[in-house]
């Protein structure tokens, strides 16, 4: 286990209580590396990725390298993993591209975490075969197909939110592809083609305007950066944002969500929004359960109710992630801030063409 930097939040979380939080996550996790949202439950394979993020944050990285050793025992051949799983039983086989990207995001993390290049080396082949697949189901206009169904058919549209972590993932891909010493420009055009449509053809990507993923997620995958992606949260936080609470789900219930609210601070740390990141991230700890050091997923605040009653590896993950960024304690805490693909870069490769 490395021996991490104490994760602390001043005046809001101290380091023993991220630490029951790291114990909470490590309790969710099964023997064959696996972590499902709750020990015994269903695991996509995202959510999966997410918790194995949070576990290099607090010194975890041996946990952390067993959940990605399971991904890569448990991959498909065309590079895929199925949306849900419980126990190594499937129970949705078709194929979230989104979700099959992200591993490429927890390696490249967990090299930023502890300065060590092992997983990159070691699960290479894992991130080329999911990178490759997910390249695969790109559309003309640069957009990726959000799934693929169990005969292996690409759906007929895409999703802003999936594709926005689709593009973040791709960098990471490429950021691993250069320690390797590969060059896979493929790769490299398919990301500016990618945030080329999330920034000027939105109407490439099918209406989810009323979840706050949809508004957030181009400026966390690094699609959106300086003035246009302060403008673009700004546009819609009156929506989103309940203060003292939390960040609405869906834009016409009054439910907050740990998670949302994880990543908003995120995109917030990653724009330089600081000040508003580390208030919001305070304001959602009413959602802790220090008996446990989980999180509740949500809470409905028009009935002064927690709900669903549930506490999954992922929101509390989302969480330790959050306090990561905002305080910079690990290698890893720029993972959505720093790791990006800029316009400047798009219009250097355009013009090396």
């Amino acid at each position: 286990m490395t021996v991490a930097p104490a994760l602390v939040l001043d005046g809001v979380l101290t380091a023993e209580q991220l630490e029951a939080t790291g114990r909470f996550i490590l309790a969710q996790q099964e023997e064959d590396g696996a972590i499902p949202w709750w020990r015994g439950g269903k695991l996509d394979p995202w959510d999966h990725v997410e918790a194995a993020m949070a576990l290099a944050v607090l010194g975890h990285d041996e946990a952390a390298l067993a959940a990605y050793a399971w991904s890569a025992r448990t991959q498909a051949v065309d590079g895929s993993w199925p949306m849900e799983q419980c126990r190594g039983v499937v129970t949705e086989a078709a194929s979230d591209t989104n979700q099959c990207a992200y591993i490429a995001t927890g390696v490249w993390h967990h090299h930023l975490v502890t300065g060590s290049t092992e997983a990159v080396h070691r699960f290479w082949p894992t991130v080329e075969r999911a990178i490759d697949f997910v390249v695969r189901q790109q559309r003309p206009g640069g957009e990726v197909a959000w799934a693929v169904d169990v005969a292996r058919r690409p759906d007929d549209f895409a999703l802003r939110t999936g594709s926005s972590s689709v593009l973040h993932s791709m960098v990471c891909a490429l950021e691993i592809a250069d320690v390797v010493g590969v060059r896979r420009p493929d790769w490299e055009d398919a990301a500016e083609r990618l945030r080329t449509a999330l920034v000027r053809r939105p109407e490439a990507f099918a209406d989810r305007s009323r979840y706050s993923m949809d508004w957030y997620y181009p400026v966390l995958g690094g699609a959106l950066r300086g003035e246009a992606a302060r403008a673009e949260l700004a546009a819609r936080w009156d929506d989103f944002v309940w203060p003292g609470h939390g960040v609405r789900c869906v834009d016409d219930n009054p439910w907050v969500t740990a998670a949302e609210s994880s990543e908003l601070v995120m995109a917030l740390d990653a724009v330089g929004e600081s000040a508003s990141a580390a208030t919001l991230l305070a304001e959602i700890q009413h959602m802790r359960d220090d008996s446990t050091g989980g999180y509740w997923t949500g809470y409905v605040v028009a009935d002064d109710a927690t709900w669903p009653e549930e506490q999954t590896s992922w929101t509390a993950a989302a969480v330790v992630l959050a306090v990561d960024a905002v305080t910079r304690t690990t290698g890893g805490s720029g993972i959505f801030r720093d790791h990006v693909l800029t316009e400047e870069e798009c219009e250097a490769d355009d013009a090396a063409s």
